[in-house]
Parts: C-alpha cells; sequence; structure tokens
C-alpha cells in the first residue's frame, strides 16, 4: 500500500465522521459526496500510484472548505493571498 492510500482513508474517515455530525439537509448530503470522492480515491491508491487523482483530491477539498463556511456569508467567498497559502500549505 502506498501513503496515498492511508492519507485518503484518513480524509475520507474524517469527512464521514464530520457528516454524521451535521443536521439533515444540503450541506449534509454535500458533505457525504466529498467523504465518498475520498473513498473512491483511496480504492484508485490501492491499485498503484496515478498522478491525475491530485486534481480530484484538489476539487474534494475545494467543495469540503466551502462547505465550512457559512452559507449566507459572502465576504469569503474569495481567500485573500495569505489565506490561499496558508490554506495550500494545510492541503500538503
Amino acid at each position: 500500500m502506498s501513503d496515498a492510500f492511508d492519507y485518503f482513508r484518513a480524509y475520507a474517515v474524517r469527512a464521514l465522521c464530520k457528516a454524521r455530525a451535521m443536521p439533515k439537509g444540503r450541506m449534509k448530503h454535500l458533505q457525504l459526496v466529498v467523504g465518498r470522492i475520498y473513498n473512491l480515491l483511496k480504492k484508485e491508491a490501492a491499485f498503484g500510484p496515478n498522478t491525475q487523482r491530485l486534481e480530484d483530491f484538489r476539487a474534494a477539498q475545494k467543495l469540503e472548505s466551502s462547505l465550512d463556511r457559512r452559507p449566507g456569508d459572502r465576504s469569503g467567498a474569495r481567500l485573500t493571498p495569505a489565506a490561499q497559502q496558508s490554506a495550500d500549505r494545510e492541503a500538503r
């Protein structure tokens, strides 16, 4: 197994646990979708290295981070350069 498998598994578990704690609704559904994406990436990573998964992983992370923001909060829609750099560091 590769390290990618372990990382994707950890992200999937965290996303699904977060979804279980949420009340019913659209946000919970989207959080479950993110968890499913991480699970699919985990299964692909088990078969071997593939750099094409990184784009899917980044898209899932972007969706998950947008779910963390409050729906009515439009001021945080765009990241400042400093916030974007810190988000990039957390993604690594």
